[in-house]
């Protein structure tokens, strides 16, 4: 009786769609994929069918998810910020997760999210080695080799305090969602300045690692990256305005950002210029958990310093720009 009425509606459906074909296929409602760190999960949603159905406008045919393509990366970064000071010599202070400020959803587009346990003192789990301590939240970009301002994927990831940078799990390379072949490498950061890599690096799912930090690293553009006085390569420090540059003074500049912030605090009751703001803030230039406008071992002197110390200021201006030197991204 079962096997009659499937028949009946076939047959039915058939008289509707005029000129329909039938075959073999399946009918999916859904699926897809998740990723974390090295682990990957594929899924279907459906159930098996034996009939395709096509009218001359409509047709329904079978699909299933497959792996997305996938390459594997292994940046090292240093941020200038929170190597100005560090607990141990050579290491970014990690006091964002020592003081609890670390947010365990990322800053960037993406919206990640991360365990609570790998911002642990000791790395994911608490058990790990200090050097693997999350000092922040970094933003990824692969650009086309034949276009460096076309973005072929985007993600964040973290960074370690001896310079790694990890997926979410806080110890794996980074996946990016991209087909193996050759890309530029952009690495950015909330209150420091972007780099790209120079040149071109052949990615696939065997890890490629990609050291920033190395004083022979070649990075796009001039002084894209400031030296610092163990020879490595540091992030430039100060955006405090989050706009892709670094200015003392000036219209738009950092250190104004960072006064109007401490001043309009809630915590402020007396307006003095010298008071500390806590938390989880693009005004902390040095990443010590606190934005200071004034006093001893306030941020507007990091971006002071930066700017009069610039290679390309040959004038020692106050008002001279730190300009971004990674083409605008699309």
């Amino acid at each position: 009786m079962r096997t009659l009425l499937i028949i009946i509606i076939i047959l039915s459906f058939s008289k509707v769609l005029n000129g329909q074909s039938i075959e073999k296929f399946s009918i999916d409602s859904g699926g897809a994929s998740a990723d974390l760190g090295s682990m990957e999960v594929l899924y279907t949603i459906g159930e098996v069918n034996v009939q395709e159905r096509t009218s001359p406008s409509i047709q329904v045919s079978e699909g299933f998810i497959g792996p997305a393509p996938r390459v594997l990366v292994d940046p090292k970064l240093l941020l200038q910020g929170p190597v100005l000071t560090p607990v141990t010599p050579g290491l970014m202070n990690d006091d964002l997760i020592i003081l609890g400020y670390m947010p365990t959803t990322s800053p960037y587009p993406d919206e990640a999210n991360a365990l609570a346990s790998v911002f642990n003192a000791g790395g994911s789990g608490g058990g790990g080695l200090a050097d693997d301590d999350i000092v922040d939240w970094v933003w990824l970009e692969l650009r086309d080799a034949n276009d460096n301002t076309k973005i072929i994927n985007a993600r964040s990831a973290l960074l370690q305090r001896d310079g790694d940078v990890v997926d979410l799990d806080g110890l794996s390379s980074v996946v990016m969602q991209a087909a193996q072949n050759t890309y530029y490498l952009v690495v950015s950061h909330r209150n420091h300045l972007a780099a790209m890599t120079g040149n071109t690096y052949g990615l696939s799912a065997v890890t490629t690692p990609i050291d920033f930090s190395n004083n022979g690293f070649v990075s796009f553009g001039s002084n894209a990256q400031t030296v610092l006085g163990s020879g490595h390569n540091a992030l430039w420090a100060g955006d405090a305005k989050v706009n892709g540059q670094v200015r003392f003074s000036g219209a738009d500049n950092d250190t104004n950002t960072i006064k109007d912030y401490v001043l309009a605090d809630p915590g402020n009751g007396f307006n003095s210029v010298t008071y500390t703001s806590s938390g989880y803030l693009d005004i902390d230039i040095n990443m010590n958990g606190g934005g200071r406008f004034s006093g001893s071992g306030n941020d507007s002197n990091v971006i002071k310093d930066n700017v009069l110390g610039h290679p390309g200021n040959g004038f020692n201006s106050v008002t001279y720009i730190i300009s971004p030197t990674v083409p605008p991204g699309n």
